[in-house]
Order: C-alpha cells, then structure tokens, then sequence
C-alpha cells in the first residue's frame, strides 16, 4: 500500500467509527425520551434486574435494553405512550383523542404494585404504569416506531 491509500484508509474508518457514535446518541436520546414519559429512573438510579423479565400484564410486554433500560410495548411490539394531560389514574384522553390514542384495555389483575387499572369515562378498563395510563398510537407503522414522541408536546 501507498501511504495515500493507508491515509485514505485511515480517514475512512475514523468517519466510520464517528457515524457508529453518532448512531448510539440518537439510540440513546430516543430511549431517554420514552423512559421520561413513562417516569422510569435513569439508568443509574434503575435497579438492575440482571436480565430477569418485568411482571407485565396481558397485552403489554417489557424488554431491557441491554444498558437495562425498561421498554414497554404491545403484544405486537408497538411503542406504548403515556399522555401529560393525564392525572394520576385518570384518563383525560377520550372520544377523538382515544380514537388517535387508543387505550391499552386491561384484562386480568395487575401482576405486580407498578400496574393498576384506570376506569374510563366511558366505563372500560386500561391499564396504567406507574399511576400514568398507557396508550398506543394509530400512526406507529412498525413495532419500534416512536412518531408519537412528543406529539402536541403532550404525549
């Protein structure tokens, strides 16, 4: 090799490992985005579960990151949202908004003390985390979408 094509080569890979670093901040700002709606402790202050699963119950699932983030999803693995116009197990998202947001209807008893049911106005049952009621969003395409982070800068 010339050395032109060793610098070449070297400046390459330093653009690669800067577009890898890149990548992971926006990962991460994402992650840091749903764990503020849903009121999950940083990663520092999380307790680490050392990969045991989180008692969820029917309809939504739970995975860690592998920095030990808590993610929760539906069964379909679609993104689940949290609405700051909420009060603490009340739903304040109904009719049109419920009709964009639909609730995670709760079937079943909470597994665990971070799950309760919230009664809706309209006298079904959803289920909240954390005292915040959970809800999906009918413009996720694919499980992993996050489009309604921060839509109305109310969810």
């Amino acid at each position: 090799m010339t050395p032109d094509v060793v610098v070449g080569y070297a400046r390459s890979m330093e653009i690669k490992q800067m577009r890898d670093v890149i990548r992971g901040s926006v990962c991460a700002l994402v992650v840091f985005g749903c764990m503020w709606a849903l009121d999950v402790p940083s990663p520092a202050a999380q307790q680490r579960t050392g990969g045991a699963a989180i008692p969820t119950p029917a309809g939504v699932e739970s995975s860690k990151l592998p920095d030990g983030t808590l993610m929760l999803t539906d069964a379909r693995g679609m993104t689940l949202y949290t609405y700051l116009k909420d009060t603490p197990q009340q739903s304040n998202c109904n009719d049109g908004c419920a009709a964009q947001w639909p609730p995670v209807v709760a079937t079943g008893v909470p597994p665990s003390d971070a799950w309760t049911v919230v009664t809706r106005t309209d006298g079904s049952k959803q289920w909240a985390y954390r005292g915040k009621p959970l809800y999906g969003w009918i413009k996720d395409a694919r499980p992993g979408d996050l489009t309604g982070e921060g839509v109305a800068n109310a969810w």
